[in-house]
Order: C-alpha cells, then structure tokens, then sequence
C-alpha cells in the first residue's frame, strides 16, 4: 500500500466558486479612473467569467488513476511511509474522522483538502470502513503532542467490497471493504418489506459482497406465518436466519456467523439492528429505540455509519435505518441476470435486450405462468424498474 507513485493524473476538481476576475464596466472604470493610465494599458484578455486560480481540471503529481472508479476515489495519492501511519475509519461525523490506528490508538482526523475537491460522484470521499493512510499532528495552539490523538487523513487506498445506494443523485457509499452484510427485517413491528429485501439483495450482488437474510422479533408472531416467503428466499440460495434479541434465538449462530469477517447490519428503522448487535455482543451499549404505535415505522436511533470491532474477532458496521433504497449503477437490463431466479431464462428470450414487461414470448414471462418464477418476485421486479431505472 505505501508502494511510490512517480506518475502524474489529469484530474477533475468540483468547481470552486469565486468572484469575477474582470473589472465589470472598463468604461466606468475609464471615466473615473484618475491615475492617467490609458485605456491600452488596461489588460483586456481576461476571461468575463473567470474561475480564479482552482480551475475545473488540474494535474496531481505522484498520483495513479484507480481502475474502478465504483471501489475507490478517481485517483491514488502518493504519500510518504515514513510520515505517514495506516489505520481504518470507525465512523464520520461532520468534519471530523475517527480513524482506527494499526497501533491501536483512535485518532480524530481531518481530510487533506485535494480529497474534498476532487470531483466525484459520491456524496462523501472517506465513509467508514475505508483503510487510510493518515499523518499526525500537533493540536492547535501546539499545547499538545501529535501522540494525543489529532491527525490529517492523506489518502484513501481502493476499496474491495462496498455497499452502496443513491441519495440524492449521487453514490452514497455506507461501508467499504465488506464480506457479509445482514440484511434485517422483521416479523412483525414493522411490517416486513419483501420489496425492500429484493433491492438489497441486487445490491449485495453486484458489490460481490455475500448477503445474509436475517428476519428479527420471531417472538411476536407464530414462524408459521412467514414460512412462504422464506422458503422463497431460501429456495434462491439465500441463507435466512430467523432471530430473536430478547429470546436470544440463533444470537449463537449468528455470533459465530460473523467471527473474523467484516460485516454489515443493515435494514429499514425499528428492525431492532442495535438491539441484536447488544445481544452479540454483551456490554456494547449501543442506543435504541421503540416503534411508533401511530405509523408502526421505527425511529432512527444511529445517525451515522458505525464500526464496532467485536471481541470475537472481525469488525460490524452498525448503519441507520433505510426507508428508501434506490439501486446505482445498475442498467435496466442487468437487473435480471443479478436475480438468481430470474437467470436461468433471460437468454432464453425472443429478443436479447429484452425487459420482460411488455415483450412477446418472454422465457421470464412465461416462467412466472408456469409458477416457475415466484409470482411476487415478478411484481417486485416489475416495480423496480417502472419506479426507479426507466
């Protein structure tokens, strides 16, 4: 990771807004100008709408482009091992970083600006999991000594694994470097959103990261209820584990499920994540909340993502709720081939670009009469792309 770069990157930067460069009126100028200069004298090849010194473009010295701009940052930075420690961020809150030092100790950081600027879809270049290459410095006032805590994050190293939705129109990533995540619902208080599982499930699929179905507060209901739907899931490949916090059903499972690998836990508010996470983990104290008897929705209780290492070995990212999940970077027509369900007969179509909504002798289409293809995963795909990808 601290290999040396001598190359040089021609990079976008966002714009950065300035005043104009030009005097406005040079005739005004002219008419009030007292100081006997003459009108050639006054440079006149400026641009009328000037960026100032921080163009939209700049090369970066010491800096390697990254194949999958998806997995990382646009470029690499180059910096000095020597100056430099290497650790992984805990969590990001407003303009500061907690960063998890491979000495051990927690360093609140800053961002090196270059990073800030670069020009990027995501909403935010450092997210929590990311390895970092950052470099420590004295407090300010210079009262304390860098070993106290405070550092400046240089660079972030590509990512391998990462979990990610859109917001806004742009990539929100919420964790980096990923095995497993867990996706979370619950029998009962919320209601369950199969919909919403589907999504994360394509999700999951297309970041390579390995998804887990986890359907909490078993206690409540009779399992039976559910039983279809997860045999749906199940009968997919998924594996789906039925939990309960407060009978502690399958915490044991689930603890030795996540031993020594890098997981996400996450689902729409109320699911009772940071409740589950305290049963794994006694003596975590993570917050929570209580579902509204009026709107039968969670609320949130984690503002931000968060990553716990566990005692067992391995880390955990503890998220917010989602009440929305908007897939990225996925085209209309890869929706069908990351569905394992669905796989079998897309090349069997009439046409190859085929949606199979609309289409004439549709293989997926027919599948669905056949009960071949479950009928609400058909209805879910549907709704995935009239809602969201055409």
């Amino acid at each position: 990771m601290s290999k040396k770069k001598s190359g040089k990157l021609r990079t976008s930067f966002r714009k950065r807004h300035q005043g104009r460069v030009r005097d406005g009126d040079l005739t005004r100028q002219f008419k009030e100008d007292r100081s006997g200069r003459d009108l050639e004298d006054i440079v006149q090849n400026e641009r009328l709408s000037g960026k100032g010194e921080l163009t939209r473009k700049r090369t970066v010295a010491g800096a390697d482009s990254v194949p999958d701009a998806s997995a990382g940052l646009q470029v690499e930075l180059d910096v000095d091992p020597e100056a430099t420690s290497n650790g992984r961020v805990l969590s990001v809150h407003g303009l500061q970083t907690k960063v998890l030092g491979d000495d051990g100790r927690v360093y609140g950081c800053a961002i090196r600006q270059i990073l800030k600027s670069l020009s990027t879809d995501q909403r935010n270049v450092v997210v929590a999991g990311d390895r970092v290459a950052f470099r420590t410095q004295a407090r300010s006032g210079g009262t304390k000594a860098a070993t106290d805590g405070d550092g400046m994050i240089e660079a972030v190293y590509p990512r391998r694994g990462i979990l990610h939705r859109t917001s806004r129109g742009r990539q929100h990533v919420f964790a980096a470097n990923v095995d497993m995540v867990l996706i979370m619902a619950t029998a009962a208080e919320p209601t369950i959103k199969p919909a919403l599982i589907d999504r994360m499930l394509l999700t999951a699929h297309h970041c390579g990261v390995t998804p887990v179905v986890v359907i909490n507060k078993i206690d409540l209901i009779d399992p039976v209820t559910i039983a279809p739907l997860v045999g749906v899931f199940a009968s997919l490949g998924y594996r789906v584990l039925m939990t309960s916090a407060t009978s502690g059903q399958n915490i044991g499972y689930l603890r030795a499920l996540m031993r020594g690998r890098q997981t996400v836990v996450a689902g729409q508010s109320g699911v009772g994540k940071s409740s589950l996470l305290n049963a794994i983990q006694p003596g975590l104290g993570l917050a929570v909340g209580h579902v509204s008897a009026d709107t039968n929705k969670g609320r949130h209780t984690t503002t931000a993502s968060r990553l716990i290492p566990l005692e067992n070995g391995g880390c955990v990212f503890d998220t917010p709720g989602i009440r929305q999940f908007q897939l990225w970077d996925i085209t209309p027509g890869e929706v069908g081939g990351l569905m394992p369900d669905f796989r079998p007969y897309v090349s069997h179509c009439r046409y190859p670009d085929c949606l199979h909504l609309a289409e004439d002798e549709c293989a997926v289409k027919n599948a669905v009469a056949d009960a071949r293809i479950d009928a609400r995963r058909y209805d879910s795909y549907c709704h995935l792309l009239q809602d969201d990808l055409l």
